[in-house]
């Protein structure tokens, strides 16, 4: 995450896993200990004196009258690290115990932190209480509305859903203006194919689990003539040296679309294609986001598989768009 600042202006970022602590006089770098999961960052005592261009032994006095005054606990905002060649722990206090230091030096960095350091908490409130009169105002306006339908719990929970399912009107708005992205995948360097071999080994493993439940036929999973092996190649074919599905992404909408227009098997080209499509994905790693949550869901792939059914041949471009929009979103 880059950092800025102006020429008054203090500024803490993160570059690669430090922090860096921008001052009018210029660039100071702390390698900080960043707590996501708690929101904070944890700095040694030699770290906060670096920081506010003090004494080791003045932040020992601060930090020590932080806790000894009640404004803090001691148990909740320090921590014992061993590290490296050292016997005894370091202590480190986290982001509050360091801006409670802040306000307490008085060397001309402690100052200008303060400084820093009390515009970031009016701005924040002033945004924090902005956001609240435009969630009140939201919140009337759409119980004006509904007076009639709604009470102002049920308009709050209203809103809650579509705040949530933003992304949906979004797409639909895009659909409805033919203003889906045409590429809104970037190209992929290194993509996992997926042989047919592999793809008739996952289809046979489908038919069975289906067969067994009562769910499928001797029908499911016929092939006609080398359908899978053609589609296959289809989505890693190029042209003029160039892929012409460059990511992986857009073979997979590809083999979903192929697999259930083209009809390959006697039975079953729905679920077949929904099935080797997650496949691909998974196969390249792009199944799950970042933070391990789906892409869509199960009700989401049913809809395209019925889309890609139902669509004329001529929408096939509009149809890879809308699926590529859900993927990437």
């Amino acid at each position: 995450m880059s950092a800025s600042t102006t020429e008054s202006s203090t500024a803490v970022a993160l570059r690669d896993g430090s922090a860096v602590y921008l001052t009018p006089n210029g660039e100071l770098r702390l390698d900080v200990r960043v707590d996501k999961e708690n929101e904070t960052v944890w700095l040694t005592q030699t770290q906060m004196a670096k920081l506010f261009g003090s004494s080791q032994r003045m932040m020992s006095y601060h930090t020590n009258s932080v806790f000894s005054d009640g404004e803090l606990d001691r148990e909740n905002n320090i921590q014992k690290m061993y590290i490296d060649r050292s016997k005894k722990p370091v202590i480190l206090h986290n982001l509050d115990v360091i801006i409670s230091v802040g306000y307490r030096v008085k060397s001309p960095q402690g100052v200008h932190f303060r400084k820093w350091a009390t515009r970031i908490l009016r701005e924040r409130l002033i945004r924090a209480n902005r956001e609240r009169q435009l969630e009140h105002a939201r919140l009337d306006a759409l119980s004006a509305l509904a007076s009639s339908v709604l009470t102002h719990e049920e308009a709050r929970a209203l809103l809650g859903i579509i705040g949530r399912f933003s992304d949906t009107w979004l797409m639909l708005r895009q659909y409805d203006e033919n203003q889906l992205p045409h590429r809104p995948t970037t190209p992929t360097k290194k993509m996992k194919r997926l042989t047919p071999k592999q793809a008739h080994a996952a289809i046979g493993t489908l038919k069975a689990e289906l067969m067994q439940k009562g769910e499928a036929s001797d029908l499911f999973g016929l092939e006609r003539g080398d359908g899978v092996a053609s589609i296959l190649g289809n989505i890693e074919q190029t042209f003029g040296g160039k892929a012409l599905y460059q990511s992986v992404e857009e073979r997979a909408a590809a083999l979903l679309y192929f697999m259930i227009k083209n009809h390959p098997f006697t039975d079953g080209n729905k679920r077949i294609g929904s099935l080797l499509f997650v496949h691909y994905l998974d196969k390249n790693g792009r199944l799950f986001r970042d933070d391990r949550s789906p892409r869509f869901d199960n009700n989401a792939l049913v809809a395209l598989a019925l889309l890609i059914a139902e669509s004329d041949p001529k929408q096939k471009e509009l149809v890879m768009r809308l699926i590529l929009a859900m993927l990437s979103h």
